[in-house]
């Protein structure tokens, strides 16, 4: 039983998005690995850009200095 959890920062969005994503990554599994689609699991987690960090500063202040 595959589960993939894809975390992304909360920045809008789509549910249409997600559900691509989640239908991509299932035929992905499905295509390379056999994994039936009924028993693949994908989670995706919104984090919100403040409390998401790189490259030595979190994501909004990242994006301030665009």
């Amino acid at each position: 039983m595959p589960y993939v959890n894809v975390r992304i920062t909360k920045d809008g969005v789509t549910a249409e998005q997600k559900a691509q994503i989640v239908q991509e990554i299932t035929q992905t599994l499905q295509r390379v690995l056999g994994k039936r689609p009924e028993h693949t699991h994908i989670i995706i987690d919104e984090i919100e850009p403040e409390n998401w960090g790189f490259a030595g500063m979190l994501t909004t202040e990242y994006i301030e200095q665009e």
